[in-house]
């Protein structure tokens, strides 16, 4: 090799020690970007945690606060109602019925947000226990049966001595259903709510409550199930909600290792239906009673 092809050779080299040197300079300042972009990250995820935690025991603090004086006027109209310090008249009775039926309402809406912000900290605790569903019908059944007194409304529970015993947190599942109904009630005037419950693969069951109420649009069936969500119609507007009970029900659901939906025709009704397990897979099953 004559020096013509070395000094050839050496530039080459040098070259591409330049090109190398250019590369890891270059690697270098991503690295930077990329920690810089990493720290950014953990700092954003800070913040966005601590506003997280903010929001819960803001939502934890005011509904506790809110309880007291709500659960006050609702005994103290309870009382009224009762005429045990002397008759109402009829225009009275009617105003006390509405500050109760709202002080009720704003006692949900307060249920629903301290539920919320419980499920947003990771506080929800699952209790599986055994149980029949015609107990669990039953409890519900007693539970709406003073609202239909003068309702234009019929509340049917299906029950089928086929089902067998759950083995899941029956409270969770039994919210669910009573927002389901409070929803049916509210937006049925006349007609019937059935509730029922069928076996499903995989072993599941479905609960499902269908009613003869105004129906929902199809455009507003998608985000049913978001947080505060309410929709525009009439009947909506003179009966609010804190727009959390659909939500809360799907994050139970979840919970349960289920899931839920709904079918709608605007005018006819709707079913809003809640499948989960026959038992609850994520703890020790124990023996079922005899």
């Amino acid at each position: 090799m004559n020096e013509t092809q070395v000094n050839a050779l050496r530039q080459e080299l040098e070259a591409a020690k330049a090109q190398v040197d250019a590369l890891n300079a270059e690697l270098d300042e991503t690295n930077k970007g990329v920690v810089a972009l990493y720290a950014e990250l953990d700092d954003k995820a800070n913040q966005l945690g601590e506003s997280l935690q903010l929001k819960s025991r803001f939502l934890s603090y005011m509904s506790h606060e809110f309880r007291t004086p709500l659960t006050a006027i609702t005994s103290i109209t309870h009382i009224l109602l009762q005429q045990m310090d002397g008759p109402l008249s009829p225009e009275q009775k009617k105003q006390v019925e509405f500050v109760r039926a709202s002080a009720v309402e704003l006692s949900d809406m307060v249920n629903d947000l301290l539920d919320l912000a419980k499920m947003d900290a990771g506080r929800i605790a699952i209790s599986p226990e055994w149980f029949d569903m015609v107990d669990l019908f039953s409890a519900l059944r007693g539970m709406f049966k003073p609202m239909l007194t003068q309702s234009a409304v019929t509340l049917v529970f299906e029950e089928s001595d086929q089902m067998p015993k759950f083995y899941t947190d029956d409270k969770k599942l039994s919210q669910i259903l009573r927002n389901f109904i409070s929803n049916a009630l509210k937006f049925t005037r006349e007609g019937e709510i059935r509730v029922g419950a069928r076996r499903m693969p995989e072993e599941k069951v479905e609960f499902s409550i269908t009613d003869t109420g105004i129906g929902i649009a199809a455009e507003h069936l998608p985000t049913l199930f978001e947080d505060f969500v309410q929709l525009d119609n009439r009947l909506q507007k003179r009966l609010r909600g804190s727009g959390l009970g659909l939500s809360l029900s799907k994050r139970f659901a979840e919970l349960l290792g289920g899931n839920v939906g709904v079918e709608s025709e605007l005018g006819k009704g709707s079913r809003f239906w809640v499948s989960i397990p026959l038992h609850f897979e994520n703890a020790a099953i124990r023996d079922s009673p005899t």
